[in-house]
């Protein structure tokens, strides 16, 4: 299905542009046709999942290809796990496609809105030193090239371009189709609470050593860590279920209504966020309870906002948080929304954050109706004196001349979209700066 282009924007309201022509194939031979005739046109094509992404890396000033309808589960490999499934397939559906199956994803983020081409092409992840972004699950894919060509990478077919492919940002080509390694199903034993800010990061090695999934939240101006510890459970476990009045009120009521008033209270009245925050931090992330996995990992996010986050090696993080912390002292800022600090194993994709080190993640945020632009520079020069690499999906102003040097195959990667894509089919504004021309 072919319509005009109307106005696109993000989901942050980051990030707007108003396409030549939108398009929503539904099959691979349709996004085939789509790119042949745009090539024909001289015309960019970019594909687009939901838009979650804070930067431009999705913005599409040709033809949009929308992969929404895009979607399913195309096969499953039983004895050795693995699923295929087509591009634009909802992170928030795998489940239920894998329940059948007995399977699940190995690790979530905390969203689940994304596709699974959009995720893994931006570089999402969760959380958990042993355990990779989502980009490290995909064991095959399926390109559409600038010709329009298929390029099936798997095993047997180029295999040693898997870890270019996996994490392209949208520059290689359109992905169609991933196939994800899962595990068997499994449970999630979860502890959410408010503990001592120092004590927290002084035990910050040995928390994320010991746990299959850690992370903290915390509200700026208080002295208390918002911790979630996760352990995975055996699928045939029992479990203790939030109910659904407790969720509700969580992640509904007080995750989104009531932080939106919060938000709404802080930016009109900057003075009131200290004591704002420490009420949050009093309210929020106190309850254990037990579920299947994705239940767990992921939340309802209702009111939006704008965010950066850097990947700094894991032995930086906590040096690289307290340093975040003495920019916010030091400027005297009222900074109402939560900083989040997550950890991920080393991995060999070429243009992933945590590739070759492992890596703690911390993610800063501002309500989307206020000027993050002061606060977020001031983190981004913390991060990068710890080797810090911004999250490709996130907000950041570093170019191809500031990322070549902290990715070692980023020269490597370059070639490889000369190759694939020479007339830059799928270029704009922003893979054009963070890659060149």
């Amino acid at each position: 299905m072919t319509r005009p282009g109307g106005r696109w924007q993000n989901w942050a309201r980051t990030e707007s542009v108003r396409p030549q022509l939108v398009e929503y194939p539904s099959t691979i031979e349709a996004v085939r046709r789509s790119v042949r005739s745009a090539a024909t046109r001289g015309r960019p094509i970019k594909a687009v999942g939901t838009g979650h992404s804070f930067s431009g890396i999705a913005v599409a000033p040709g033809t949009l290809l929308d992969l929404s309808e895009l979607s399913g589960l195309v096969s499953v490999d039983r004895e050795r796990g693995r699923a295929r499934m087509l591009a634009g397939t909802r992170l928030h559906r795998i489940p239920a496609l894998l329940a059948p199956y007995g399977l699940a994803m190995a690790n979530l983020g905390d969203i689940d809105r994304q596709s699974i081409s959009g995720a893994i092409s931006t570089g999402t992840h969760g959380t958990g030193v042993r355990f990779g972004g989502l980009a490290t699950q995909i064991v095959a894919a399926t390109l559409v090239t600038a010709d329009g060509d298929l390029l099936a990478i798997n095993e047997d077919n180029e295999p040693d371009l898997l870890p270019a492919v996996a994490l392209g940002l949208g520059a290689l080509g359109v992905l169609v189709d991933v196939t994800v390694q899962c595990v068997p199903a499994f449970g999630l034993a979860a502890v959410e609470r408010p503990e001592p800010l120092d004590v927290v990061l002084d035990d910050l090695p040995l928390r994320t050593a010991e746990a299959d999934h850690m992370e903290f939240y915390w509200f700026p101006h208080t002295d208390v860590a918002l911790t979630k510890t996760h352990t995975r459970l055996g699928a045939d476990a029992p479990t203790a279920p939030l109910s659904a009045a407790a969720r509700f009120v969580d992640d509904v009521v007080v995750g989104n209504v009531v932080h939106q008033a919060v938000c709404s209270v802080g930016r009109a009245l900057p003075v009131a966020v200290p004591v704002i925050n420490r009420v949050s931090a009093r309210v929020w992330g106190d309850r254990t309870f037990s579920d299947v996995s994705h239940r767990v990992f992921t939340t309802r996010r209702g009111v939006r906002f704008r965010e950066m986050e850097y990947a700094v090696p894991l032995d930086r993080l906590g040096a690289a948080f307290r340093d975040v912390q003495r920019v916010i002292v030091e400027n005297g800022w009222r900074i109402e929304f939560p900083v989040e600090v997550r950890t991920a194993s080393a991995d060999d994709l070429w243009l992933s954050t945590a590739s070759g080190r492992p890596s703690g993640y911390i993610a800063v945020h501002r309500y989307w109706r206020a000027d993050p632009s002061a606060y977020f520079a001031a983190v981004e020069e913390v991060a990068l004196a710890h080797g810090g690499r911004p999250h490709w999906g996130k907000m950041h102003t570093l170019d191809a001349t500031r990322l070549r040097e902290r990715y070692p195959r980023f020269d490597d990667f370059v070639a490889l979209r000369d190759r694939l894509d020479p007339r830059r089919a799928f270029r704009n504004p922003y893979l054009a700066r963070v890659l060149g021309e």
